[in-house]
């Protein structure tokens, strides 16, 4: 088991802050600097806490030895034991090797160094080749003899190099320059950029996520937030892969990334890709030289102020297909946006208030990402961009009245139903292909004068999820039983959604739910306590979020031994209200990971804490506790975390403290 406290707010946290022993891990220090105000925020009351950091710099290794009676441990290559174990689990699923195999990967493993990356990495290529001695004995020879005598950095990237040029054409040119990736947004990157070919959009998706699953094969992305469902959510880059990433990128000419530089000092003359990262001035701007944007292709840019690139020079890249930038102040750029005929791409982030009508021209547009920035209003000739599929808008911008037309669209985000009129809430269920859709609308039942709104509203809806939705996320107005009713019965089968999410609070679960067997995710706030049997009848049910607020304190929501049977996610949160949970014996018997926000205060004398049962839980991973401490005692506190401690035995556990 592991414990964590965790603190936001490093002006609060004191040594009176932290009366017990702690436990602390601080990753990746870069700097003595970093060190000294983080050191600040640690516990000096002798209470024989611990603290462990990690850093890739010697020197900030001694200064938290000094601050602290403390020992420098430097990591050391892996023993040949562990490194085969890894080698061989990676190629093979197992910890044997073929004998036929044994000597080709014995040189393979000494030429790795016991470095863990550089065997994950040659593990993930071999892991995608036949088994043959010729195959193995090939890429055996292609490590250069001399690796053995180089430093373990240069061994490092020598193994990369030859992973990286192994890949097909179409991976080399599929690498991010983020840190943090969204794979649904790195997807539409790639189809945008005409890096994954595909005879259908269906296709050109399954495509793309293929071709990430292979690149997290070999080791070049790593998977850091898995889903319910298996499917990776986000990725990152290991920093010494990106470093590699980025120098072979910009050898085959392939991006061009200026970051903390003055954008004159770069000599290039010729941009295809360009990465604008941080470090940029008000008034940088680009060299003379370079001022030739006619064959950009895509631009990205993160954390400025303003394009190092006037906006009369930004209207020139008449070849642009990709634009994600976020900029404070956007509009003067935005309104050159018309002459990127060619563009498939736009994501833009910051304080744009409006689009130019001339986005219509953009006939080529499939992605419109303007979910980041502070536009009230669509244009009217939005309606005219015929091959768009995702469009993603901040809450509270109305409908086009000529919805109807974007027959491609497929993901609609961030609507006001409320500020639309009858007619475009009809052609919404026109939109045939729309499987993912995310609404707001600030109606309420004692508004009568919006009941056409609410009949176009369900209307659509029902045309909708007779097509191909899958995703519905309501927010406001809709999230009511006479409305979900009404829903069901203008079905009249069973919905397919697999997702379906409320931001409005029902009196207690609908019994319309039962029917919805093909739910995968559902988030739902109710009032009362009750009607849980409904949600753990659905069969397929993997995740589920559920937030109540009950008027009735000190009772409990019990999670019986039935139901439930493949969820493998639970979020419980209470609001208001001092409400428990027990877990009986057989419940939830794939949960895997499980998110508590509770009340510490509890009539312990009665109900022996908030939360009861963990340790039925048998296929628990990790456990995520928040407890709500306003209007607690030290004792109930502490007692609710040392019963969670004492019950998730095998569990990664974080316990948060709230006010």
């Amino acid at each position: 088991m592991e414990y964590f406290f965790s603190f936001n707010n490093r002006t609060n946290a004191t040594p009176t802050t932290f009366p017990r022993r702690y436990f602390f891990i601080i990753d990746d220090i870069w700097s003595t600097d970093a060190w000294k105000q983080l050191k600040s925020a640690l516990p000096t009351n002798d209470n024989k806490s611990r603290i462990i950091t990690t850093t890739r710099i010697r020197d900030v290794a001694k200064s938290c030895c000094c601050d602290f009676v403390g020992h420098m441990y430097e990591a050391m290559p892996q023993s040949e034991e562990n490194s085969c174990k890894l080698f061989f689990r990676r190629v093979f699923s197992s910890e044997d090797c073929p004998k036929h195999l044994t000597e080709a990967a014995s040189v393979i493993l000494k030429k790795c160094g016991g470095l863990p990356l550089a065997i994950i990495s040659i593990a993930g290529l071999l892991s995608n080749k036949n088994p043959t001695v010729e195959v193995w004995t090939k890429i055996k020879n292609s490590i250069s003899s001399m690796v053995e005598k180089d430093s373990p950095v240069d061994k490092m990237k020598r193994i990369l190099f030859l992973s990286y040029f192994d890949l097909p054409q179409y991976l080399k040119t599929v690498f991010p320059e983020d840190s943090n990736i969204d794979p649904r947004r790195l997807i539409r990157l790639w189809v945008a950029e005409g890096l994954i070919l595909g005879q259908s959009r269906a296709c050109t998706e399954q495509s793309g996520e293929s071709y990430l699953h292979e690149l997290i094969n070999r080791s070049m992305i790593q998977p850091s937030k898995i889903g319910a469902d298996g499917r990776v959510k986000i990725c990152r880059i290991h920093d010494v892969i990106l470093d590699f990433i980025v120098s072979q990128a910009e050898e085959e000419n392939f991006v061009t990334i200026l970051n903390n530089s003055d954008p004159s000092d770069y000599t290039s003359n010729k941009f295809r890709r360009l990465s604008l990262q941080s470090g940029f001035s008000e008034g940088s701007k680009m060299p003379k030289a370079s001022k030739d944007l006619s064959h950009l292709r895509s631009l990205h840019m993160f954390k400025h102020e303003s394009l190092p690139v006037v906006p009369s020079e930004f209207a020139k890249c008449q070849v642009l297909r990709v634009l994600a930038i976020k900029l404070r102040l956007g509009d003067n750029y935005i309104k050159h946006v018309g002459h990127f005929c060619e563009l498939k791409y736009l994501r833009i982030k910051g304080g744009i208030h409006k689009l130019p009508e001339q986005i219509g021209k953009l006939q080529h547009l499939q992605t419109l990402d303007l979910a980041y920035t502070r536009i009230e209003k669509l244009p009217a000739s939005i309606v005219q961009l015929q091959k768009l599929v995702h469009l993603l808008i901040p809450f509270g911008v109305p409908l086009p009245d000529e919805i109807g037309n974007l027959q491609a669209l497929e993901v609609l985000s961030g609507i006001d139903l409320d500020r639309a009129s009858v007619k475009s809430i009809y052609g919404l269920g026109e939109l045939s292909k729309l499987r993912d859709v995310r609404i707001w609308w600030s109606d309420s039942n004692e508004d009568n004068s919006k009941e056409g709104h609410r009949t176009a509203c369900i209307s659509s809806l029902s045309k909708l999820v007779k097509c191909s939705l899958q995703s519905l996320r309501l927010a406001r107005g809709l999230s009511n039983p006479d409305v979900i009713a009404s829903l069901m019965i203008s079905c009249g089968f069973i919905p397919p959604l697999r997702r379906l999410v409320f931001y409005d609070e029902f009196p207690t679960i609908p019994s319309q739910f039962a029917s919805l067997v093909n739910l995968t995710r559902l988030r739902v706030e109710v009032g009362g306590v009750g009607g849980l049997e409904i949600l753990a009848s659905l069969p397929i049910l993997q995740s589920l979020t559920l937030d109540t607020n009950s008027d009735v304190s000190n009772l409990r929501w019990v999670i019986s031994g039935q139901g439930f049977q493949n969820l493998r996610k639970f979020n419980f949160e209470i609001r208001d209200s001092v409400v428990g949970l027990m877990f009986e014996p057989g419940a939830m018997p794939k949960l895997q990971r499980l998110k508590l926000c509770l009340y510490a205060r509890w009539q312990l004398d009665v109900h022996g804490g908030p939360v009861v049962g963990l340790h039925h839980l048998s296929a628990l991973k990790s456990i995520a506790l928040v407890f709500n401490c306003n209007g607690a005692v030290a004792a109930e506190v502490e007692s609710s975390e040392d019963d969670a401690r004492a019950a998730a035995i095998d569990c990664t556990i974080c316990i948060y403290q709230s006010v």
